[in-house]
């Protein structure tokens, strides 16, 4: 039997700018400090080599603690479609897939967001346990890249981001 399980987030977004904008802010190291797992004022490292088998890497200080993200890309292809991983290694060392897709529409452009979950399971986990954190994953995924998207749309149509965490 396996160690993990996996479920699949998908989320779909509308923004008022051009495509092109918002990949940018998937791959701009100063715009990705602004939005993408930090916040300016929280910000320790925003490090991006945005090209395939290149990395990134952030760092947010939060209530006395450093937490790191990092990923590598996979797929870039301007400004459509992003693919890369995505881990935490103080929490784990499983890496989940994230696929940005972008597309132009009649008032901006559309992002369909697709997150592989991949959930680590405990030792003598039941049927029900699987079930309940997958449950949790999804959820707490679906929360955090909810207000992350709250503050991607915010930068990129008016330039800054004003919630503060």
């Amino acid at each position: 039997m396996k160690n993990f399980s996996t479920t699949t987030l998908k989320m779909t977004r509308i923004f008022d700018v051009a495509p092109e904008r918002v990949f940018d802010a998937w791959l701009n190291q100063e715009m990705m400090r602004k939005w993408f797992f930090t916040l300016e004022g929280t910000n320790k490292v925003a490090q991006n080599n945005p090209q395939v088998g290149g990395t990134w890497e952030i760092v947010d200080h939060r209530d006395g603690k450093d937490y790191r993200a990092i990923g590598e890309y996979l797929e870039i292809v301007p400004p459509t479609k992003l693919v890369f991983t995505f881990k935490m290694p103080q929490f784990s060392e499983l890496e989940d897939t994230i696929t940005v897709e972008l597309k132009e529409i009649q008032q901006g452009c559309e992002m369909t967001f697709t997150q592989n979950i991949i959930v680590p399971h405990e030792e003598n986990w039941t049927k029900s346990d699987i079930e309940k954190a997958l449950r949790e994953y999804h959820e707490g995924s679906e929360h955090g890249w909810n207000l992350m998207f709250m503050g991607l749309k915010e930068l990129v149509e008016t330039g800054k981001v004003s919630y503060k965490g």
